[in-house]
């Protein structure tokens, strides 16, 4: 009899692990998710930045996933005719202050096996990014952009060929695990499955508390903010000039990005969100749920100075701005426009830690995705194949 395995969520994440299920398993796979088109949030709404695995702490699941990420995703991209450029990254380093947190983070490109890491000074970095300036700099050449949301949506048609399917408009309203299953009320419709993966993203505490695990670590959106390059300032930037990061944070700061299409994006910021899909300061949904977790104010306490300067940023346009022309001193705040922005899902621990690697958890027969930010994307086609390795086998 044929295992029924069913996957809620299909962003970018669920819909690999639904490809890979059916793949290696040669399960029957059901992809429920609430939206009417896949990749409809964090998917749909990031830089399209394919990460080498230069910031993770090695032998993470991070550090691991992200490196067999990429080639699984190269490999992908050109086997489905889909776009990828290896158009390189600079992390610069603005002050000799930040020379001594540039070589840490070249060490730990090198244990991570990120290939063709360079350290560079002040000149050679220009001759990488002419328009750019700083002290020094790490390059990473094969730092890659592509174009997310179509990967997403060449995976679901792998889905469905693989005799599964994709289910839109299918949001989830109840879960009963018994014995052997699990039942899923999706929409109208009652869905009986031997396993269920939870890649739920914004949506994962609800699901996973309709699943009777609400878990140690909790998600807490962060609005991200872009501004994009107009006109002729587009061509002072080749391809990805980023911040040396502050080691406290899992976001890398406001930088600078090239697209597939050949826009330029600035930012994101990190701006705590009041609602799971709050891509507006309007949006107050989910105010209540968000903070009456014990980690938010806990974690507002530890970092309220960071907070307030990266909410300034996103009331300021100059601050946006002064962030952008640190690196390329030519931009002018008639070079920046709005763009669209996305709402990142961070899982925080009660204590007020920003969990930093990923984080999968087994029940029964239930495996729920806790913690899957950047470099979730680029990793995906990896914790596909980690997730497919950890969902407990049918036993007939």
């Amino acid at each position: 009899m044929t295992e029924k395995i069913g996957v809620v969520g299909a962003g970018i994440v669920g819909l690999a692990v639904a490809r890979e299920l059916a793949r290696t398993r040669g399960a029957e796979v059901t992809v429920l998710e609430k939206e009417p088109h896949v990749g409809g949030h964090q998917t749909g709404h990031n830089s399209g930045v394919v990460h080498a695995g230069i910031y993770y702490q090695p032998g993470s699941l991070k550090a691991r996933l992200c490196r067999e990420g990429v080639a699984l995703l190269k490999e992908y991209c050109a086997a489905n005719a889909l776009p990828y450029d290896e158009v390189g990254k600079l992390v610069v380093a603005s002050t000799r202050a930040e020379r001594p947190l540039l070589s840490a983070l070249a060490e730990r490109a090198r244990a991570n096996g990120v290939p063709g890491i360079a350290e560079l000074d002040g000149l050679a970095l220009r001759e990488i990014e002419p328009h750019a300036v700083g002290v020094g700099a790490i390059h990473s050449p094969h730092t890659a952009i592509c174009d997310f949301p179509a990967v997403a949506r060449r995976l679901a048609l792998d889905v469905e060929g693989m005799g599964g399917s994709v289910r839109l408009s299918h949001p989830v309203r109840a879960i009963r695990e018994r014995s052997g299953g699990v039942d899923v009320l999706a929409a109208r419709r009652k869905f009986t499955f031997d396993r269920l993966v939870v890649c739920g993203g914004l949506g994962t505490d609800t699901v996973a508390g309709m699943a009777g695990h609400p878990g140690d670590v909790r998600i807490v959106p962060f609005r991200g903010e872009f501004y994009a390059l107009q006109g002729a300032a587009k061509d002072l930037v080749r391809g990805l000039i980023y911040p040396v990061p502050d080691p406290r944070y899992p976001f890398l700061g406001v930088h600078l990005t090239r697209q597939i299409d050949g826009g330029v994006l600035v930012g994101p910021n990190a701006v705590l969100a009041l609602a799971y899909e709050g891509y507006t300061w309007r949006n107050i949904r989910n105010f209540g749920q968000i903070l009456g977790w014990p980690g938010t104010l806990r974690m507002a306490r530890s970092h309220w100075r960071t907070g307030i300067k990266e909410v300034y940023g996103s009331l300021v346009k100059g601050a946006f701005v002064r962030g952008a022309r640190r690196y390329v001193p030519e931009l002018t705040a008639a070079d920046l426009v709005r763009a669209p922005g996305g709402v990142r899902a961070q899982a925080v621990a009660r204590d007020g830690r920003l969990v930093d690697d990923f984080v999968v958890d087994v029940h029964g027969n239930i495996v729920l995705v806790r913690n899957a930010p950047s470099p979730a994307a680029t990793s995906s086609l990896a914790i596909a194949r980690h997730i497919a390795g950890i969902v407990p086998a049918l036993v007939r």
